[in-house]
C-alpha cells in the first residue's frame, strides 16, 4: 500500500505523488478516476480493487506554477553531484556561494554551486577572480519541469512516461 502513484490533474497534467492507500481513497470518494493499473488487485473480503499507478483528479485543480525549492540536496541534484570548479564527483560535496555573502553574495540559484572540499577550501571567501578559479557551467534555476520534478520516481515507475513527456 506505500507503492507510488502519479496524479494527474483533469487536463492530464502530473502535479504530484500519493502513495496507493491515498489513491484508492481518492477513487472510492469519486475525486479520481483510474488510468494506469501496472500493479495487480486489492483483495479485500467482498471486493476487489485494482492497485493504481496513475489516477486523475476529476476536477480541475487551480494551483500556481511549481518552482523548484533551493535546498543542499536540490543544489546537488542540479549539479549531477559534481564539483563545478575541478568536475570531479565525490562523497565530500559541499556548498559554495560564488560570490561570497560576506562581500554581498545573496543565497539564491544563481549564486550557489556545488564543489568538492578541497576547490571550496582553495576558493576560500574570495570572488572566482581572485582565486583564479573558474565555473564548470553557469549556475541556473533547475527547470520546473515535470520531468525534473518527477525524475526521480521514473526509474521504478516506468508506465509514468507518456505522462510526463511534454509537461
Amino acid at each position: 500500500m506505500d507503492e507510488l502513484v502519479l496524479v494527474l490533474n483533469a487536463n492530464f497534467e502530473p502535479i504530484n505523488v500519493c502513495n496507493s492507500r491515498r489513491a484508492i481513497g481518492m477513487m472510492l470518494d469519486g475525486k479520481a478516476a483510474l488510468i494506469a493499473n501496472g500493479r495487480g488487485v486489492i483483495q479485500t473480503v467482498s471486493q476487489t480493487f485494482p492497485l493504481p499507478s496513475v489516477i486523475r483528479l476529476e476536477h480541475m485543480i487551480q494551483r500556481p506554477r511549481p518552482h523548484i525549492k533551493l535546498s543542499r540536496r536540490e543544489v546537488f541534484r542540479r549539479d549531477n553531484y559534481t564539483c563545478q570548479y575541478c568536475g570531479r564527483k565525490v562523497l565530500n560535496l559541499t556548498i559554495d556561494h560564488v560570490l561570497p555573502r560576506h562581500l554581498g553574495g545573496m543565497h539564491i540559484w544563481t549564486n550557489v554551486v556545488t564543489a568538492c572540499s578541497t576547490c571550496n577550501h582553495q576558493k576560500g571567501g574570495r570572488r572566482l577572480e581572485e582565486s583564479r578559479m573558474a565555473l564548470m557551467a553557469i549556475p541556473r534555476e533547475p527547470p520546473a519541469s515535470a520531468r525534473y520534478i518527477f525524475e526521480r520516481h521514473l526509474p521504478e515507475n516506468v508506465e509514468w512516461v507518456p505522462f510526463i513527456a511534454g509537461w
